[in-house]
């Protein structure tokens, strides 16, 4: 029995993890999972008020789509896909699945795409990034981002995409909203995830930025549905009236 037991615990240990986390552990995709969508992508254009990483109408829509994805490095053909895989395949680019949700968003509503990008970069293997989110959470560290935004003045919408990584946000959520003064703003959270929705992420962005508003309309994804939720993207983004 003593032998038995730490075996058991451990296993208990490992169920709980994947059950709580997010789009690392959660995202894991068969071949059979990681799908091809075509989104219309009609709407693209480069974006002023920025450092890097952009695309949209010139905040003409006051409209600011900001999200953080990152894709694993797998082969997209399918036979050699890794379990963990959080990506969609569009006309033969690999694309993150917050990425993707990002750019149907912006399709449907207009506005401008903004990725949250730091400067430390992440492995793409599936086992080191679980390690390494695992450890910023734990150190509550505050990445340091390697594009900033230059003029927020000009959004009143801001859509924040991100992965549900061990039931919560990627640090890198926070140095953001650490970063900038969303006051008399609507944030609008969207995420795809394993089975853990938001986790409550909505409340700590709440917390974060006590002037905003942070909707109650957020959108989250399951990670084996985001290749086939552009029509749902849609009518969710459609029923916000903006």
């Amino acid at each position: 029995m003593k032998r038995i037991l730490p075996l058991l615990l451990t296993a208990a240990l490992l169920l709980g993890l994947t059950a709580c986390s997010g789009d690392i552990p959660e995202t894991s995709q068969t071949p059979a999972d990681i799908s091809t969508a075509e989104p219309d992508n009609s709407n693209g254009t480069t974006v002023p008020g920025t450092e890097s990483g952009s695309s949209g109408s010139d905040g003409e829509d006051g409209i600011l789509i900001a999200y953080f994805t990152m894709p694993e490095d797998v082969d997209a053909a399918g036979v050699d896909a890794v379990a963990g895989a959080s990506i969609v395949v569009q006309d033969g680019e690999v694309l993150g699945n917050v990425e993707y949700m990002a750019t149907v968003i912006q399709e449907t509503v207009g506005g401008d795409l903004f990725q949250i990008e730091t400067v430390q970069s992440y492995p793409l293997d599936h086992d080191p990034l679980v390690d390494q989110a695992a450890r910023e959470q734990d150190e509550d560290a505050r990445p340091e981002l390697a594009a900033h935004i230059e003029n927020l003045d000009q959004y009143d919408t801001v859509f924040l995409g991100y992965p549900n990584w061990w039931g919560d946000m990627p640090q890198a959520l926070y140095t953001f909203l650490e970063e900038y003064d969303f006051s008399g703003k609507t944030i609008i959270p969207f995420c795809p995830h394993g089975g853990s929705g938001f986790s409550r992420t909505e409340s700590t962005i709440a917390r974060l930025q006590p002037g905003a508003v942070v909707s109650e309309n957020g959108l989250t994804v399951s990670r084996n549905d985001v290749a086939d939720s552009a029509a749902e993207i849609r009518a969710w983004a459609e029923g916000l009236s903006l």
